[in-house]
């Protein structure tokens, strides 16, 4: 039977220091990002889901141990279970027969991204020592499959958290199942010249104090396509693995964003003047959009914030992200 880790990650409050390279432990926060106020408020752990899920696995003969990790060292430490044997290259690798599962508890898929994060660094070889074995057209092993185990179950109607749009299950028991007896389901990564990782999108653009979009300016390139040269000015820019950031209000963005198709997709929402057979000035919003391999923004205008898997942050230079097919899983039922 499998040994299985309930990881859970402290919220900023629970610890000096705080997961994902100077941010909190419930965000995965790189540099110049942080924490979106009403995220922080979540990262409080619920422990009646983690218990409950626990007593499930073990109903079910598995041996269970919770974890509550309040740094990405102590990250690291769950993670260093997932090892495999050592290789005569000295690459650390995950191991694929590991009778070790993992369930990560998440407030937010911030949350996710920051254990992802770490299992990236942990198995992702420098290109200098790129091995045979590695997967065609990627920069990691396949990542072990993870268990997701949210801890709002009771707003899985409405809620539109990754978990959600996978079609995961949210109750405690029916992850501890899916965990024992399920499948492993392998997702497209978004990877990052920021040395993050991407698992649902971003957008990028801002509202004033009325919640009205400013513009901003910014060349964006999708493979070869040029979406905008960096004159047009922006409304937003949208950056999907799966379909978070696909609307922005009651504007479509992205058309149908794939976690598992190996491409990321990419819309820029450009504000475009137009006048009528009056004469009178109207306003449309004119939707680009592109798909492919990897995608590159490079701002104009001084910092422009950013979402980020709901991790906030502000871009000051170009930022890359391209995508690693099947790189990561998680087990669904």
């Amino acid at each position: 039977m499998y040994d299985v880790v309930l990881l859970t990650l402290a919220s900023q409050r629970d610890s000096s220091g705080g997961c994902g390279s100077g941010g909190a432990c419930c965000g995965g926060v790189t540099e110049g990002e942080h924490s979106a106020p009403d995220q922080t408020d979540r990262c409080e752990t619920p422990r009646v889901p983690v218990l409950a899920c626990a007593d499930a696995l073990t109903a079910r003969g598995a041996r269970v141990e919770t974890v509550t990790a309040r740094s990405d060292q102590e990250i690291d430490e769950v993670l260093a279970r997932l090892d495999g044997p050592a290789r005569a290259d000295g690459l650390t690798w995950p191991d694929p027969d590991s009778k070790t599962r993992l369930v990560v508890a998440t407030a937010s898929d911030a949350q996710l991204r920051a254990v992802l994060r770490r299992l990236v660094r942990r198995y992702a070889p420098p290109p200098s020592r790129r091995p045979e074995d590695l997967p065609v057209g990627r920069t990691l092993p396949d990542l072990p499959p993870i268990g997701v185990l949210p801890l709002d179950p009771a707003r899985s109607g409405g809620h539109r958290d990754l978990a959600a749009q996978l079609g995961l299950p949210r109750e405690p028991a029916a992850v501890a199942a899916a965990v024992l007896d399920g499948t492993a389901r392998r997702l497209d990564l978004l990877r990052t010249d920021g040395g993050s990782v991407t698992l649902d999108g971003a957008l990028l653009g801002a509202a004033d104090d009325a919640g009205r979009p400013l513009h901003w300016r910014g060349r964006v390139e999708v493979d070869d396509t040029v979406l905008t040269n960096g004159d047009d000015p922006l409304l937003a820019c949208a950056v999907g693995n799966a379909g978070g950031y696909a609307n922005l209000d009651d504007v479509a963005l992205l058309a149908a964003p794939d976690p598992t198709d190996g491409l990321v997709e990419v819309a820029v929402a450009v504000p475009v003047v137009t006048r009528s057979r009056f004469g009178r000035r109207r306003v449309r919003l004119e939707v680009r959009r592109a798909r492919g391999r990897a995608v590159a923004v490079v701002p104009r205008d001084e910092k422009v914030p950013f979402l980020d898997d709901g991790v906030e942050g502000e871009l000051s230079r170009k930022r890359s992200w391209w995508t690693e097919r099947g790189a990561w899983a998680v087990w669904a039922a």
